[in-house]
């Protein structure tokens, strides 16, 4: 049956022919967002097709991660989300018998080879923007059971987006074909709206005043100014005495709030390129319950990472599957911690500051910002008042007593000019003896804290020579 990635047919077909075959499987996937979504649509498909499966998580695939996997008694084990890089590290366990690998993945692959392997790379798409690793297993649940799991185009379009895929607030490529499936089977919508994070939950004023990617003066990161131009619009935006919520708004409501954001940014001189992405495409998920984090991907996405970055991957796999009452709570109970930690960890980069080299600008924050959200608190302060858009941003965090996690983030215009931090955080990371590579516009590494400045000085360089 053809499916949405036509170049990936005959390799999610032969994935598919392993996983049909196997009495059971234990399922391992990636702990982000994309990762735990790409475990939600392979467990379902895995249950819809009456195979037991078993699943584990990881941060890093690695080769201690790799001796427990093989410990175990499967004879098949389902990679998500991971499992290319370290192909060769995998291949070595096969070549011993000691399970079957299937690798669904959207990662650069090592110089190894496996015979049931899904990656976008491997037939010349892009794994950085044209598919996620929630995608490409869509692609082996599709294969699996038809249309009778398209339904699951909505976990993947979540994972896609909370994987910055939506290059310039839209997804494209492999994954706008996912969409269409998503819409068709009538699991998603795709429409234009406000692109701002938060339409479903945020009380107006905060869904206005954390607009820090766009600079708005008098609104953005402005409490006092955001209340003052709501109240300037003479619209009804309190109900019951409580601000609603943009998706409460109705269409007219919303066009002029949306004008007068656009008027007022054009009167403060806001580059236009940050104006234009204040309206973008935005992806909802059409059986959830509107107002609440599920509906928008962008904050089901969130909710997610709230989740195993914190150890609770269980959680977060439970809300993928459907359940709405026990993991859903605790899923929101982890999100608001999760706030706190982004918001205090944006606080300590404002304080420390962050460095500027010549090419790419950092900051490290020891062990103040664990190492698993770091990235998304680099991400978060690019742009933001003093961290230029202009630069790549790299956060150092403490790993263990001898070794930093890196995380790098840039912005999908940096990527147009040829901007690749996979190749940057690789390259200077194996200089200094550590590891690392990602995607071209977020990257991740491990090197030994006492390389750090000669890790940023191969970066800075290597950004220099992809940007002319």
């Amino acid at each position: 049956m053809t499916g949405p990635v036509p170049e990936l047919d005959a390799r999610a077909d032969a994935c598919a022919e392993r996983i049909a075959g196997s009495e059971a499987v234990l399922l391992a996937s990636h702990i982000d967002a994309d990762g735990l979504t790409s475990a939600g649509i392979a467990a379902s498909a895995l249950e819809r097709a009456g195979i037991p499966c078993e699943a584990t998580f990881a941060k890093q695939l690695d080769g201690e991660e790799l001796e427990r996997i093989a410990a175990t008694d499967f004879e098949t084990v389902l990679f998500t989300d991971f499992g290319s890089g370290q192909l060769d590290l995998i291949a070595d366990h096969e070549e011993r018998g000691a399970f079957t690998p299937v690798i669904c993945d959207h990662h650069q692959p090592a110089e190894a080879e496996t015979q049931f392997h899904c990656n976008p790379l491997l037939e010349g798409l892009n794994g950085a923007s044209e598919l996620s690793g929630a995608g490409t297993t869509y692609l082996l649940a599709r294969a699996l059971g038809g249309e009778g799991n398209t339904d699951l185009a909505a976990l993947a379009v979540v994972g896609a987006v909370g994987d910055m895929q939506s290059s310039d607030g839209e997804l494209v490529g492999a994954n706008r074909a996912i969409v269409e499936e998503g819409v068709e089977a009538g699991v998603l919508e795709a429409g234009t709206d406000l692109a701002l994070y938060g339409t479903q939950t945020r009380p107006l004023p905060k869904l206005l005043e954390y607009t820090s990617d766009v600079g708005i003066p008098g609104i953005s990161d402005d409490a006092n100014g955001t209340l003052r131009f709501l109240n300037d619009l003479e619209l009804e935006l309190r109900e019951d005495g409580e601000w609603r919520c943009w998706a409460d708004l109705m269409d007219e409501e919303k066009r002029t709030v949306v004008n007068a954001l656009v008027r007022r940014a054009v009167a403060s001189g806001v580059p236009s390129e940050r104006i234009d992405g204040l309206v973008g495409t935005t992806y909802t998920l059409a059986r959830e319950e509107p107002g609440t984090e599920l509906r928008d991907a962008s904050e089901f996405s969130t909710l997610l990472n709230a989740t195993a970055r914190y150890e609770r991957a269980d959680v977060g796999l439970a809300v993928c599957l459907g359940d709405r009452e026990g993991a859903l709570d605790a899923a929101r109970d982890l999100l608001g911690n999760h706030r706190r930690n982004l918001s205090e960890g944006l606080r300590l980069v404002k304080e420390a500051g962050v460095t500027g080299e010549e090419n790419l600008q950092w900051f490290d924050v020891g062990d103040r910002i664990p190492e698993t959200i770091v990235g998304i608190v680099a991400g978060m302060a690019l742009g933001s008042e003093g961290v230029s858009p202009e630069k790549p941003i790299v956060a150092f965090a403490e790993k263990d007593d001898e070794h930093a996690k890196v995380s790098a983030r840039g912005t999908h215009v940096l990527v147009r000019r040829g901007l690749d931090l996979s190749a940057v955080l690789g390259t200077a990371a194996h200089a200094v003896d550590g590891d690392g590579g990602g995607h071209d516009v977020a990257a991740g590494a491990t090197v030994p804290k006492a390389g750090k400045e000669e890790f940023i000085a191969h970066a800075d360089r290597l950004v220099a020579e992809q940007l002319g």
